[in-house]
This record gives structure tokens, sequence and C-alpha cells, in this order.
């Protein structure tokens, strides 16, 4: 079994920036390839960053490009998303996702965190 713990959420104005961090814990080899979501309020989740190879390659959604690094510790198995220049449409909740497979921004991801709440105002 895997745990997956997200921190790092917060309220910040616009322009500002955050970090988020999530670490897996139990069974990790099972948990190698993590990604972050965001899932708007009213809208449907989407993927925003992901690591997709165990070269630390990364993938973004064109929304946050330029914006969002995605980086991993892999001593400590914990993925973090530096969020800079932040927009109102950032808001919502930030969700950590890991599993076996680099399946980048789409959910299949195995093991899912409880999400951290990001709040950007105007």
């Amino acid at each position: 079994q895997v745990q997956v713990v997200e921190s790092g959420g917060g309220s910040v104005q616009a322009g500002g920036s955050l970090r988020l961090s999530c670490t897996a814990s139990g069974y990790t080899s099972d948990a190698y390839y993590m990604g972050w979501f965001h899932h708007p309020p009213g809208k449907e989740r989407e993927g925003v960053a992901a690591i997709v190879d165990s070269d630390g390659s990364t993938t973004y959604a064109d929304s946050v490009k330029g914006r969002f690094t995605v980086s991993k510790d892999n001593t400590k198995n914990t993925l973090f998303l530096q969020m800079n220049n932040l927009k109102p449409e950032d808001t919502g909740m930030y969700y950590c996702a890991a599993g076996p497979s680099p399946y980048g921004l789409d959910p299949w991801y195995n093991y899912w965190g409880q999400g951290t709440q990001v709040t950007v105002s105007s």
C-alpha cells in the first residue's frame, strides 16, 4: 500500500508564489511516477505537471508552462510544485498522484492524496 500526503497550499494574491510538496510512503517502488492535478471550483479536474521518465523528464499543461515547475527528490519520494506568477484561475484543490507507470497528465494513477487548497485573489 502507498500513502500520499500533500502540503503547502494557502492563499496568495495574484502574482505571488507557492510551493507544494507531496510525499509518498509505504510500498514506494509502486509509486515512482508522480504528478499534480488541479481541480478548479465547478470544473473538471485536470493534470498540470508530472514526472514522466526516470531521468526526471517532465510534462506540463499549457496553462502553467513557464510559471510552474515540477521536481522530485527520489531519495525522499517527494514531489514538489513550485508555482510562480499565480493567477486567480489557478485557484482550487491540488492533488498529488503516484503510480508505477508514467501516466503524465492522465488521471490513471493508482494512489491519490487528499489534496491541498490554493486560493489566488485578484
